[in-house]
């Protein structure tokens, strides 16, 4: 399974997920961001590449939706619904994402 992380800016939250998950039996992670502004943005490349993409919140979705509609074919959008309130690799994100990733990851 190819899982894809996905925030605004790929500086704090998906990039947390992809190092979390980075050794997770039987998946390939990766992250990227949203904003046009990001160094690492969503490409096309990376939605056709994901079976599972995983966004922070639900703007992030609707914004996928709108700019990469014809890519998302073949990958489900789920929101964890997390917040940008943390910074990398925070103790209490890591701990949110492994509560609320892993029974996506069993599908």
């Amino acid at each position: 399974m190819n899982v894809l992380f996905v925030c605004s800016q790929n500086k704090l939250r998906s990039p947390t997920a992809e190092q979390v998950f980075a050794k997770w039996p039987g998946i390939e992670v990766s992250s990227a961001g949203l904003d046009d502004t990001c160094g690492n943005p969503v490409t096309p490349e990376d939605l056709e590449w994901a079976n599972l993409v995983l966004v922070m919140e639900h703007a992030h979705r609707n914004k996928l939706s709108r700019r990469f509609k014809p890519h998302l074919k073949n990958a489900r959008v789920i929101v964890l619904g997390i917040p940008d309130d943390y910074e990398f690799m925070d103790p209490e994100l890591v701990r949110i994402l492994e509560a609320k990733v892993p029974p996506f990851l069993r599908r």
